[in-house]
């Protein structure tokens, strides 16, 4: 049964991804990629925020939350193979910004899903 909210999960994951992904957004670096992952980010955070506050959610949630629909929200794939282009297009200071802000926001998107999370409870 836990696989069902997995797989559940991550279809409504990915579903929410391709639907980022049809935005027009006109540049050529990869601003969807990057704000997909940090809304996963916070998304996780606070999820795991609500389960370390002890809400009462239950086992299936959970898996169908944290490991369903972030597994297949993010997009951590499609990240390293964007920064691998722009750095083999010698496009080396966008695919700096693109690691370095990818890394940053989404570490600090867990914390402040985390504090959201505490925030709601309060």
């Amino acid at each position: 049964m836990n696989f069902l909210f997995v797989a559940l999960g991550g279809a409504f994951g990915a579903m929410l991804r391709y639907a980022i992904s049809l935005i027009s957004v006109k540049t050529g670096f990869p601003v969807l990629t990057l704000v997909t992952n940090i809304l996963g980010a916070v998304l996780i955070g606070f999820i795991v925020g609500l389960v370390d506050n002890h809400e009462e959610i239950s086992e299936n949630a959970v898996l169908f939350w944290k490991t369903g629909v972030c597994g297949g929200f993010t997009t951590f794939s499609t990240f390293s193979l964007e920064a691998v282009n722009l750095f083999e297009k010698k496009q080396y200071c966008a695919g700096g910004a693109y690691v370095t802000l990818s890394f940053v926001c989404c570490i600090f998107g867990v914390v402040c899903g985390r504090e959201l999370a505490t925030f709601v409870k309060g």
